[in-house]
């Protein structure tokens, strides 16, 4: 104990380390300031000085990633994630700022739209794996982040603006944009309008037959968590903005499955469910997940209950506590 004592008092504010630290940086000594980085925060993390420990941290991965040092801020704002979790620190707004300017820190770089509309092919490939490291370290900064939040305080989904952050950057610079993951984040954030104009902006530069999937996609995720609000404000916002903006709204059998299927939710129709999956079923599968989020949606509204495919072993399994 009294060596612990001990070392808490050796150890100076965090302040003078996060002054020398940015010089290093500011230098151009990156890789040298990445390992003072990690092993100063490291004997504050271990006199359990945790605020400190973070203010470093918090400092490093916004002054790397400024520099364009993906990997390096990536790596430090890990590192404060897993801090926040060391020292127990409770989910609250203070934090979520402290994360947000991270996620702010992490560089933007437009891409072509047309990937292959380029004339220098080395330059593109270079781009290309820029990007993919920035969607990475990003990703993973943030999938922390969600997983310690739904830890210390957050709903069990983790913190719906983090989700949020996580679909917007995975959007706006993935060279080829992964729309399930996009939905995926939102659906588990807390701003439909904000999708809406996401998906506004996907149906603008698709290919032909993904526009209706994409939408159709988000509203069942919706539903499937049983968020039928969100689903109504999403359809309605997507309508209002199509007509605003130069992108048409697509207008084929799944829309209108997607369209009836809302009206049918409003109330008590299962007969009428069961109808519209019949009748829209070629629709329908056209994506195999689609069934399946059905499936989810018939047990949310209506209390079907779903089949087991394992049968009375896969009950059995389920009693034992097996996935």
């Amino acid at each position: 104990m009294s060596r612990q004592r001990s070392r808490r008092a050796e150890l100076p504010p965090a302040q003078e380390n996060i002054e020398k630290l940015e010089k290093v940086v500011n230098d151009g000594n990156y890789y040298g300031a990445q390992q003072m980085y990690k092993s100063v925060s490291a004997r504050y993390v271990s006199a359990q000085r945790y605020s400190e420990a973070l203010d470093i941290l918090h400092s490093g991965a916004c002054i790397q990633l400024s520099h364009g040092q993906v990997t390096c801020g990536a790596e430090l704002a890990l590192l404060f994630v897993e801090t926040l979790g060391k020292g127990k620190i409770p989910y609250d707004e203070e934090i979520l700022e402290r994360l947000k300017k991270i996620y702010k820190s992490f560089p933007r770089v437009s891409l072509p739209q047309n990937l292959w509309d380029v004339d220098d092919m080395q330059q593109l490939s270079e781009n290309i794996g820029s990007a993919k490291t920035r969607v990475e370290g990003c990703s993973s900064f943030l999938k922390a982040a969600i997983k310690w939040s739904a830890e210390h305080g957050a709903n069990n989904n983790g913190s719906p603006e983090l989700h949020i952050m996580l679909a917007e950057y995975i959007f706006s610079e993935s060279p080829e944009v992964d729309m399930a993951k996009v939905t995926y984040h939102f659906v588990r954030g807390n701003n439909p309008k904000k999708f809406a104009s996401t998906l506004v902006s996907f149906l603008g530069k698709c290919y032909p037959g993904e526009d209706d999937l994409a939408i159709a996609r988000a509203v069942l995720r919706y539903l499937s968590s049983g968020n039928l609000k969100d689903a109504n404000i999403l359809m309605e916002e997507i309508k209002k903005q199509t007509e605003s903006a130069e992108v048409a709204f697509p207008k084929t059998e799944l829309m209108q499955f997607i369209t009836y299927l809302l009206q049918t939710l409003e109330r008590d129709a299962l007969p009428l469910f069961n109808m519209l999956r019949t009748n829209f079923k070629p629709s329908i599968e056209r994506e195999p997940a689609f069934n399946e989020m059905l499936d989810d949606i018939a047990e949310r509204f209506f209390g079907v209950q779903r089949r087991n495919p394992m049968g009375m072993f896969g009950d059995i399994f389920k009693l034992m506590g097996a996935e």
